[in-house]
């Protein structure tokens, strides 16, 4: 197991399963108060990082900026809640034993604290939140074709040709009217044709009308409070002035 020291540089890293799914960041190591082996990651989850799920620290392994753990992501959000105050009671680290199908081997009776660095310099993790933003797809509404049948009046002028009779008259000429009928009485009739309009309808396909979508993007503000821990000095008289050490780094930014 990598020791306690190397162990502060994996808090703020984000922790994926094995398949490389993302279940959040790392924000604290629990180790056991008595044996000082660590046990348990604190990692935040949720949309904000607001929720702290505990995870088994046993095949967790560093792979470039990320830790990977031996559970998968399901696993790790189902698990049982745990106040991340600084200690897991016995109850709480029991249901995380039962849950996780592990055991502890020792009586579970001292409570797990974050981890610390080595005796030698006294040192502490500063941490702060980051926000985590998922997105999810929601339903917005739904837009609706609809089709009815409305009647309009159509007025157009259609000519049509139509036969009338008129009268023509010409001089004989004073033609012989002998063996021409005359005198005889008759009568002559011709046909007068004309145009009617006969009007049918068909169905003539005008235009298709359809429904598509687009994916427009804006900009949605986030607004959310994150807290910090900030460190200093409580006794500066006993701190030297220009000793020409620095000062060591947990391996959290600051």
């Amino acid at each position: 197991m990598t020791d306690t020291y190397d162990l502060t540089s994996w808090t703020s890293r984000t922790v994926v399963d094995g398949i490389g799914d993302k279940i959040g960041t790392l924000s604290e190591i629990y180790v056991d108060d008595e044996t000082g082996q660590p046990e348990w990651l604190a990692v935040s989850t949720g949309l904000f990082g607001t929720k702290v799920s505990f995870v088994p620290i046993e095949g967790a392994r560093p792979s470039g900026d990320d830790i990977v753990i031996s559970y998968d992501k399901a696993k790790v959000k189902d698990a049982p809640n745990a106040e991340a105050d600084g200690h897991l009671s016995p109850e709480e680290e029991d249901a995380l034993y039962a849950y996780y199908g592990r055991t502890t081997g020792t009586t579970q009776t001292a409570p797990r604290t974050p981890a610390k660095a080595p005796t030698g310099d006294a040192s502490m993790v500063r941490s702060e939140e980051e926000l985590s933003i998922d997105k999810s797809t929601r339903e917005a509404g739904r837009v609706k074709l609809r089709k009815w049948v409305e009647t309009d009046t159509v007025q157009v002028t259609v000519p049509v040709e139509r036969e009338v009779a008129r009268v023509v008259r010409e001089p004989a000429n004073g033609a012989d009217t002998k063996g021409a009928n005359a005198f005889v009485e008759g009568e002559e009739e011709i046909v007068l044709n004309e145009e009617v309009v006969d009007v049918n309808k068909r169905v003539v396909a005008k235009e298709r009308v359809g429904l598509e979508t687009e994916t427009v993007t804006e900009n949605v503000p986030v607004n959310e409070t994150v807290r910090k821990e900030r460190v200093e000095v409580a006794d500066d008289e006993n701190v030297g002035k220009d000793s020409g050490t620095r000062r060591k780094d947990s391996g959290t930014r600051r």
